[in-house]
């Protein structure tokens, strides 16, 4: 995915083992930077959120053992905050994902959904046998 920054913008990457405990560690450094940018706390939380759910999508759709890792990235984009949550797994067709039925509520499946509730913008790329990036962007509110 191409992305157009201003030259000012910033980037911070983490590389995540596979591992539950681990997506911690992509909440706090987004509360920072989010803190940082000025995001209201209630911001802040949603954010967290929409991180959780698609690091633990990473991990579950990205990372076949324990020892594989994914990426996270932040980019600071004047008053934009891009977050892409990038796996090595096989991939899916975006496509293709139903709705959530709200009437017949499944355990799994609600991940992108809350994602693109919280966000204003978001993107899913993936290839087959390239992985998945997921792209989330909030604009900082004035």
């Amino acid at each position: 995915m191409e992305l157009q920054t201003k030259e000012d913008a910033v980037k911070i990457s983490l590389t995540l083992p596979g591992i539950p405990e681990f997506v911690s560690v992509a909440r706090l450094t987004l509360s920072g930077i989010a803190n940082k940018m000025g995001f209201t706390v209630d911001a802040i939380e949603d954010l967290k959120v929409a991180v959780s759910e698609a690091c633990t999508n990473a991990m579950k759709h990205g990372c076949r053992i324990a020892q594989d890792s994914y990426n996270v990235d932040y980019i600071v984009n004047g008053d934009r905050l891009i977050i892409d949550v990038c796996d090595k797994g096989i991939g899916f067709d975006f496509e293709a994902l139903e709705a959530p039925d709200f009437d017949n509520p499944k355990e799994n499946g609600l991940g992108l959904y809350i994602i693109k509730t919280l966000m204003d913008e978001v993107e899913v790329k993936s290839l087959e046998n390239s992985g998945t990036i997921v792209r989330m962007i909030k604009q900082l509110e004035e």
